[in-house]
């Protein structure tokens, strides 16, 4: 017997990931609340949420601020999950981080004050695990990672900043306020008219795309998959904590040319990597846990421009190599804190 799916809202819905999750959940028969931040002329997603809203019943679209937290009570009415989608079309600096981490305690908060409530999906970034000035001695990088939050400064890496201490602060308020919250930190995400829908949150992420190709750490993941990781964390009962969430670790220089044309035309040529020694850089992402939670799946189609690929998923061993997985001991003080979530 069917049963009716609950209500769920999707926040920040005019994002790129915010977009397909919101389409993967109507697809799904779940009644959407699509919150939508406002700002300046209304993009193409935008238009397309609000055509679709016309002909969808099971969808509402939602006009909020992620700095006034009754805006967000109001879209969050009636709703068992949030996913939260927050990301900045304009690109990132320093003022915006501290944007982005209060929008979410915001909706963090929001969501302890809304009685349905059964639990929030946080899309992060695998850039808030990978930076820190040692990472080419760690063998193996999983969700027990941070990154370091003054190299990032240092460093000017204002995305992964954002990412980190975002992450960071929704999850220190949904375990004091005992909320039940997973995040999913996404590769780079690529999928259909990408380089023209999601332009200056791709370019955020890619800097320093050539440290991350050389330590191993540059992955991508297509956007249909992900949407699709995000309801099933929320499905899945015994999903916890953090999960990383890619279709590929980009560790040669073949891939990262496809990944160029992949992104054209944002990037018009291949990167110049200092590549020293083989071409072949050693990958030390890990996946155990995305592995547990889609194991029943061994193949997704994934669509790059007009051309079609069946990507074997996570089931590959040297993704999982059985090896036992090094605690960080760089001495980051978010460690302490956020040690338990993984």
């Amino acid at each position: 017997m069917d049963h009716e799916k609950p209500a769920a809202c999707v926040l920040d819905a005019s994002t790129y990931v915010g977009f397909w999750i919101l389409k993967g959940l109507l697809n799904r028969g779940y009644t959407v609340h699509a919150a939508i931040q406002m700002k300046g002329s209304e993009t193409d997603i935008v238009k397309k949420i609000k055509e679709m809203e016309r002909v969808e019943e099971r969808l509402s679209v939602f006009s909020v601020d992620i700095l006034d937290y009754h805006s967000i009570l109001v879209a969050l009415k009636g709703c068992s999950a949030l996913f939260c989608c927050l990301d900045c079309p304009d690109g990132y600096d320093d003022l915006i981080v501290d944007l982005e981490v209060r929008g979410a305690i915001n909706v963090v908060e929001a969501c302890a004050q809304t009685d349905s409530m059964q639990k929030i999906v946080f899309t992060s970034s695998l850039t808030a695990a990978i930076w820190r000035e040692n990472i080419c001695s760690q063998t193996d990088v999983d969700e027990r990672f941070w990154s370091d939050q003054d190299f990032c400064r240092k460093m000017k890496l204002w995305y992964a900043l954002a990412k980190t201490l975002s992450e960071q602060a929704a999850w220190a308020l949904a375990m004091d306020r005992m909320l039940n919250m997973v995040s999913v930190n996404a590769g780079l995400v690529v999928g259909p008219a990408v380089a023209q829908q999601n332009p200056c949150s791709t370019m955020s992420y890619l800097k320093g795309a050539a440290e991350m190709f050389e330590n191993g750490v540059l992955a991508v993941v297509d956007v249909k998959f992900l949407a699709d990781v995000h309801i099933r964390a929320f499905e899945d009962s015994s999903t916890i904590g953090r999960y990383f969430c890619f279709n590929q670790i980009v560790h040669t220089e073949e891939e990262a040319v496809k990944l160029v044309e992949t992104l054209s035309p944002l990037l018009s040529s291949q990167p110049k990597y200092e590549c020293q020694g083989s071409e072949a850089y050693a990958e030390r992402l890990r996946t155990k846990k995305l592995n547990k939670l889609v194991e029943d799946f061994t193949t997704h189609v994934v669509s790059s421009n007009h051309d079609v690929c069946m990507v074997e998923i996570y089931s590959c061993q040297r993704c999982v190599n059985g090896r036992k997985d090094s605690w960080n001991k760089s001495g980051e003080g978010s460690v302490v804190v956020y040690g338990m979530i993984n």
